[in-house]
């Protein structure tokens, strides 16, 4: 069944999409309970983008998300189970974006990255003009969030791996909104970055899109 971006009449028929299904091999455990100042880290994305104007909130899972649905405040956002979370990051976001078929856009973030601003979403959200994809950059590198319009639907679902989506995107025109003022751009993949992440420090010197 088909389930509405939004009431008829209402909303912004934007959805909102968290990717957070791998297994986090690097961190050695499910980091998406790891807890950044008292809050599992994928909490601090699903508050983030809950509280952007969207009209559905869709979180894809796979390792773990029995003890994630149990540990996890989603904020409202609807989990979902990627049967095929193991073949990488595109798997899960072609997931996500069946799921919200019904949305005229889809703001995508990913679970990792717990400082990403509730603002960043806002600015690439205000800032569709017609292009295929709008994306949050950091100091003139590609991050999230990223805005997807409908028209990219089906292409990202026939796309694999964990560089498929972000190969596509390089096809089509997309429209940067600078965020660097935000901060929150960096993603978590170690204990070692979390530990820097908490002590206030740099993460990563890599910002990854899908």
């Amino acid at each position: 069944m088909n389930v509405p971006c939004r009431a008829e009449g209402a909303g912004s028929g934007i959805g909102g999409l968290v990717l957070a299904a791998g297994a986090a091999t690097r961190f050695g455990s499910h980091k998406q309970i790891a807890l950044l100042d008292g809050v599992p880290l994928l909490e601090h994305s699903l508050r983030a983008i809950a509280a952007a104007p969207v009209d559905r909130l869709v979180v894809v899972l796979g390792a773990g998300a029995d003890e994630i649905v149990t540990m996890v405040d989603l904020h409202g956002a609807e989990p979902i189970v990627c049967p095929r979370w193991e073949e990488g990051q595109s798997a899960s976001l072609a997931c996500g974006l069946a799921e919200l078929a019904e949305c005229d856009a889809v703001v995508v973030t990913l679970g990792d990255q717990p400082r990403v601003a509730t603002d960043a979403a806002r600015r690439v959200i205000a800032a569709r003009n017609g292009a295929a994809a709008v994306r949050a950059t950091y100091g003139g590198r590609p991050g999230h969030p990223v805005l997807l319009e409908r028209e990219l639907f089906a292409p990202l679902r026939d796309v694999s791996g964990d560089l498929g989506a972000r190969n596509l995107l390089m096809s089509v025109p997309v429209l940067e909104v600078p965020c660097e003022d935000l901060g929150g751009g960096e993603d978590v993949d170690t204990p070692a970055e979390l530990d820097a992440l908490r002590a206030g420090g740099p993460v990563t010197d890599t910002v990854p899109t899908p």
